[in-house]
C-alpha cells in the first residue's frame, strides 16, 4: 500500500502544477490581447499639419467660423469671425503637444485652447481640457480641408 501512495501523491502534485502553469499562460494571452499601444499617437501617426475650418456655436451669435492651421513647426495661425456681428480674432503662436501626444494646446497671444487631433480633425475641448459631449458635441469638430 506505501508503494502505491508515494506514486500517487507525486502524481497529484505534477497535475495540481499543470494546472497552475496552464491558468497563468492563458492570463498572459489574455493581457497580449488587451495590450494597448502607447508608441502610435496623433503626433506620430497621423498627417495633423494642415488648415481645418468649421462654424462652432456662439453664445450670442449664429456661430464663430474658425480656421485653424497647424505646422511641422509646431506654430499655428488661427482665424474666427463672429457671424452676423462684424468681429473677428486673428492670432499665432506655438502649440504643444498634451496627452501623450493626441491633444494640441494653442497658445498665442490671446488665445489659449486645447483640441484633440484625429484622421483630419481637430475636435475643440472645453475649459477643462475634456470633449464635449452630448447632442451638438459635433458642432465642435474643425475638418481638414488642406
Amino acid at each position: 500500500m506505501k508503494k502505491l501512495f508515494i506514486p500517487a501523491i507525486l502524481l497529484l502534485a505534477i497535475q495540481i502544477q499543470s494546472c497552475q502553469s496552464n491558468s497563468s499562460s492563458n492570463s498572459s494571452s489574455t493581457t497580449d490581447s488587451s495590450y494597448v499601444d502607447t508608441t502610435h499617437t496623433s503626433q506620430n501617426s497621423l498627417d495633423w499639419a494642415g488648415t481645418y475650418d468649421g462654424i462652432v456655436p456662439c453664445a450670442d451669435c449664429s456661430g464663430i467660423k474658425t480656421t485653424i492651421t497647424l505646422k511641422d513647426d509646431d506654430s499655428f495661425t488661427y482665424q474666427a469671425e463672429y457671424l452676423e456681428k462684424n468681429t473677428s480674432v486673428q492670432d499665432s503662436g506655438k502649440f504643444m503637444w498634451h496627452d501623450n501626444g493626441s491633444i494640441v494646446h494653442l497658445m498665442g497671444k490671446d488665445l489659449n485652447t486645447k483640441y484633440k487631433v484625429g484622421e483630419n480633425i481637430l475636435i475643440q475641448l472645453d475649459t477643462e481640457g475634456k470633449v464635449i459631449e452630448g447632442a451638438i458635441a459635433e458642432k465642435y469638430y474643425l475638418n481638414k480641408v488642406q
